[in-house]
């Protein structure tokens, strides 16, 4: 299983562990809806692999994998 959200593979869910950025990131990314709890589905990478498409609360959302790699998944 993927540690964090950039190694969360197209088509699987995972639920969000916690936000290891720190400052107006992590504010936004929470913003966003990854909070600690949700659940997070990759749905599409672009080409390159970067960025990446995920379904969270009901939004999709685009993340580069550098600011994916932020949000570690539970379990």
């Amino acid at each position: 299983m993927a540690s964090n959200l950039a190694g969360l593979g197209v088509s699987s869910g995972a639920i969000v562990g916690d936000i290891t950025a720190f400052g107006e990131l992590r504010r936004r990314l929470m913003d966003l809806g990854f909070t600690p709890g949700a659940a997070v589905r990759c749905l599409f990478a672009a080409p390159s692999g970067d960025p990446r498409a995920y379904m969270i609360r009901d939004s999709v959302i685009a993340l580069r994998g550098s600011d994916a790699s932020l949000v570690t998944l539970a379990g």
